[in-house]
């Protein structure tokens, strides 16, 4: 299952835990038609990692502080965190099979 992050939690769950193993977020909005089709990718994705990566989901309407940090301009936008840094962004829908990839690059 996917977790869900916000600005109060985003250094704990996703900064300092990428230093373990990989983090991928999926900044997105409630209204965004593109993320509704993104969200259960995102699920997919969760399951098929399991221990191995972290995946999540961070609502932009709820977490401005955090989307405007990394300068998430459009949604969805995915980035990939290790070791408490950005290694990747994507931008607009992405199919399982590119997000599964990026993620096992930093396991």
């Amino acid at each position: 299952m996917a977790k869900v992050f916000n600005d109060e939690n985003f250094q704990k769950e996703v900064l300092e835990a990428s230093k373990e193993k990989p983090v991928l977020v999926d900044f997105f909005a409630a209204w965004c038609g593109p993320c509704k089709i993104q969200g259960p990718i995102i699920e997919e994705v969760a399951e098929e990692m399991g221990e191995k990566a972290i995946v999540g989901k961070l609502n932009t309407e709820e977490a401005p502080e955090t989307s405007n940090q990394y300068g998430v301009m459009s949604i969805p936008t995915l980035i990939l965190f290790k070791g408490g840094e950005v290694k990747e962004t994507l931008n607009g829908l992405q199919p399982k099979e590119t997000l599964v990839e990026v993620i096992k690059k930093y396991l």
